[in-house]
């Protein structure tokens, strides 16, 4: 067993893990109690716990979080081995100051007018609390060999440790 982290140490690893990650799925609740999710590219992580991201006003995601506020974010780096997960309340902001300072060319991609397109807006999420897994190795093929010894021995294989961060 791993030794315990300080809550300052569990929210600098959540900040590091999702900032790897960069595209997150956000999920919103529909009007008739679907989940739906979507992939969101994360503009900034301050985390005291917001998370921005740029979308349409006229989106289903606008929509939805106008009637349920409450939104999981997940996150999964392969790179790190890493899965976070984000629950918090989400708001549309419009804010021209803040979107000029997220903005980056690569958004031209679904937003082809930048910040001059007519519908852009902001959608933040304040993380309330999260969750996150580090695998305990961080080779592939490590990770795939204990997956298989388990699968043959009948023993869990050593997943990594699941940390909860309030925020």
């Amino acid at each position: 067993m791993s030794e315990q982290k300080t809550e300052q140490e569990k929210r600098e690893t959540l900040k590091e893990l999702v900032k790897a990650a960069r595209i997150g799925m956000l999920t919103t609740m529909t009007v008739d109690g679907r989940h739906v999710s979507r992939p969101m590219g994360l503009q900034e992580v301050e985390f005291d716990g917001d998370l921005w991201f740029f979308t349409y006003s006229d989106a289903d995601l606008v929509a939805q979080i106008k009637v349920n506020p409450q939104v999981n974010v997940s996150f999964s780096d392969d790179k790190q081995h890493s899965w976070t997960s984000v629950s918090g309340t989400a708001v549309q902001v419009d804010d021209r100051a803040k979107a000029e300072q997220l903005w980056n060319p690569m958004l031209k991609a679904w937003f082809p007018e930048g910040l001059e397109t007519p519908t852009l807006t902001l959608v933040k999420v304040n993380a309330e609390t999260a969750e996150y897994w580090e695998a305990a190795h961080s080779s592939k093929v490590v990770t795939l060999l204990g997956a298989v010894k388990a699968a043959v021995t009948g023993k869990t294989p050593d997943a990594g440790e699941n940390e909860t961060v309030v925020l």
